[in-house]
């Protein structure tokens, strides 16, 4: 074959590999505000004709929402959908299973910097040439170490996280039953005031708890929950509000924890592993991320340089893998405190399961798709690069 031919097979080669690159992108970015799986309960005393999805819940990557919505009935007019995520947790308590809000909490403050990190890996793949590779790999992995230390460790760094993230935090907040108020038998004060703040203010329409948009508010109603915490404490144990992510991510891990069984001799350890856990993590992203800038510098032709799009490409293994590994912790950390005493099981990871009275559904939801859409353009544009690799290899040789 000409030398010239197989020159224009790559150049055509590397159009389309940084065009399914660019497309995978695109995937996953959607599939991070999208979400990943969905949970539903079924049992006789949820009926369909009123609870027609169950009681369902929907993980995203920045936090576990609400998956009911508003029934639509002749019967019954609904305003407001039912807090399922409340209603789940209820159900789960009663066999001593801690609330969702205490699952992966790391994961959850962390994915906005980890898929901020791969968006910047397969813009370093589809870089042409290595300078231009080192460039994106130098300035890209800056940026977003610079917004997870500012988040993480900066003061008021909270409100750089997602408002995905923040919404979460808060809703779990309001999910105390014992807190409830006769004036609105489904919203705790707090969260009842964050409400009314945002009416006030006119910063959003008539809302939910689930539909609050107000970055400021939820920022405000996490320091008012943490203000009131610290004043239970003694005068010397108290710490003052810094809005640092890592606080208010130790703060809620703690209080999560607490919210049903408050044993501070069985939640403190984990507290204390989860915060361990995360600032390693801190320090092994940042280190993983100079590893990255120095595989940009070698050339295509090494090994190393497929670690660009080989991460991305196994986004839904790792997803899985972490899904999995949280179910097992749920079914596995029961509290004896719980008012029905089960053995520790498994619960269902794919499918339907049977707990007790109740139906388990587990399933993905479009998330995930979009990330198995995503692992396919990847494996295609890297079997595409692979062969511009090897032609151009080639094509040099025969001149």
């Amino acid at each position: 074959m000409d030398p010239a031919a197989k020159g224009a097979g790559t150049d055509r080669r590397g159009i389309v590999y940084r065009l399914l690159t660019l497309i995978s992108i695109c995937l996953i970015a959607a599939a991070f505000v999208s979400p990943g799986w969905w949970v539903s309960l079924t049992a006789p005393n949820y009926p369909e004709a009123t609870f027609p999805q169950g009681i369902r819940i929907l993980f995203h990557m920045d936090s576990v929402r609400n998956g009911c919505d508003i029934r639509a009935s002749k019967e019954v007019e609904e305003n407001e959908a039912l807090d399922c995520v409340h209603e789940m947790d209820t159900i789960n308590h009663y066999v001593g299973m801690y609330p969702i809000a205490s699952g992966g909490p790391v994961e959850k403050a962390f994915s906005p910097f980890l898929f901020a990190m791969m968006g910047v890996m397969l813009l370093a793949f589809a870089a042409p040439g290595r300078k231009t590779r080192i460039a994106v790999s130098v300035l890209g992995y800056g940026a977003v170490i610079g917004w997870m230390a500012l988040t993480l460790y900066g003061e008021n760094g909270v409100q750089y996280q997602t408002t995905g993230y923040l919404r979460g935090l808060v809703v779990s907040l309001g999910q105390d039953t014992k807190d409830k108020v006769e004036a609105d038998q489904n919203l705790s004060p707090i969260v009842k005031m964050l409400k009314q703040s945002l009416e006030d203010s006119a910063a959003s329409e008539k809302t939910s708890t689930a539909t609050i948009g107000d970055r400021q508010a939820l920022i405000d109603n996490l320091k008012a929950n943490y203000e009131i915490d610290e004043q239970k404490k003694p005068m010397h144990e108290q710490v003052g509000w810094t809005g640092s992510g890592m606080q208010v991510f130790q703060w809620h891990y703690a209080k999560s924890l607490a919210r049903w069984f408050n044993e501070p001799a069985r939640n403190d350890p984990l507290v204390a592993t989860m915060s361990v856990v995360a600032r390693v993590l801190f320090w092994v992203v940042i280190g993983f991320m100079a590893v990255l800038t120095a595989i940009a510098a070698l050339s295509a032709k090494r090994p190393l340089y497929w670690v660009l799009v080989l991460v991305p490409l196994l986004l839904p293994v790792g997803f899985l893998a972490e899904y999995a590994g949280w179910l097992w912790w749920y079914g596995h950390s029961l509290n004896e405190m719980g008012a029905f005493t089960l053995k520790p099981f498994m619960p269902t990871v794919f499918g339907d399961g049977k707990v007790a009275q109740f139906t388990t559904h587990s399933y993905p939801a479009s998330g995930f798709f979009l990330m198995l859409a995503s692992s396919v353009a990847l494996a295609l544009a890297a079997l595409i690069r692979a062969k511009q690799l090897r032609l151009a290899g080639a094509a040099a040789e025969g001149m």
